[in-house]
């Protein structure tokens, strides 16, 4: 069951001026595929915790999995980097049963990506954290879902990030 009581994280500054005008003057390049990168790590079940293809989870279980693919986009030359939150809408979740988590997992994978970006931040190159959203695995327009579930499922995900 999808439920929206999500706690409220502490409110971040706003940098879209700041992206705005380093727009004006070049291209920024964002990360690539995250679930991908996670393949390559060759993970068990255990490191998902029993909950095998949950990459959102791995924020939880292997912390330090995401920061090296954070990290490795950064070094490649990224100026943004997306949180590891594609499916961490309670919609997704609750095929695991950890839809309650919705928003812990969203707000532990924005700190992580923030940490990384601000280990690789410098006056002169600053870098930035985008929040990712994927469409989840219900369609509205196939009658897998509601709106208002879908809004309560993406509520919790977003008020985390």
């Amino acid at each position: 069951m999808i439920t929206m009581n999500a706690p409220q994280a502490a409110p971040q500054p706003d940098r879209t001026e700041e992206i705005l005008s380093l727009l004006k003057e070049r291209v920024l390049v964002l990360d690539g595929a995250m679930g991908t990168m996670i393949q390559g790590y060759d993970l068990s079940a255990d490191d998902f915790e029993g909950l095998e293809g949950c990459n959102e989870y791995l924020v939880v279980t292997r912390p330090q999995v995401i920061r090296e693919i954070h990290a490795a986009y950064f070094e490649a030359g990224a100026d943004l980097v997306e949180t590891n939150t594609f499916g961490s809408s309670e919609i997704v979740l609750v095929e695991y049963g950890i839809e309650s988590r919705a928003f812990e997992i969203s707000k532990r994978a924005a700190e992580i990506a923030r940490a990384v970006a601000d280990d690789f931040s410098s006056q002169s190159w600053p870098r930035f954290v985008s929040g990712s959203v994927g469409p989840g695995t219900k369609i509205l327009t196939l009658g897998h879902t509601t709106w208002s579930t879908m809004y309560r499922s993406y509520s919790a995900q977003i008020a985390g990030l």
